[in-house]
């Protein structure tokens, strides 16, 4: 399915500096047919009422799913962009980390749907997240 497979720490560099740094976002695991990852529930991630933010789980959803998608596309005539993406919290979470699973759900020329499951350290789901991408032309 992916038709680029870089190992995990070629993956984990392409972060630095990015917002995906700022959440403390690694990808922990590239499969056949799915990308792992995961983001801890600390300071940076966690909102004022000391639960983890829901845009810190949309963040960390729309990372493994663009990254997903990415891989699927010859990356040097096209690039996986977030149309659209939406989300349910199902649990809070108020300490330790989340982990998110992202799988294709459809990748076509021009679209690909990714499907994204968010858990706690207990394996209890804590989002499911459903991402839209566009395939566009590098420039």
């Amino acid at each position: 399915m992916f038709r680029r497979r870089p190992d995990l720490d070629e993956l984990n560099r392409q972060r630095i500096g990015t917002l995906v740094d700022a959440l403390g976002i690694r990808i922990t695991e590239l499969g056949e047919d799915y990308i792992r990852g995961s983001m801890p529930c600390d300071e940076r991630t966690r909102q004022p009422f000391g639960l983890l933010h829901g845009g810190a789980s949309v963040a960390l959803a729309e990372t493994l799913g663009s990254i997903g998608g990415n891989l699927c596309l010859d990356g040097e005539r096209f690039l996986a962009v977030g149309l659209e993406i939406s989300a349910n919290h199902l649990r809070p979470v108020t300490r330790g980390h989340v982990h998110g699973t992202a799988r294709p759900v459809h990748v076509g020329r021009q679209t690909q749907v990714w499907d994204i499951r968010i858990e706690d350290d207990e394996g209890r789901m804590t989002c499911i997240s459903r991402l839209t991408l566009a395939v566009i032309p590098k420039q």
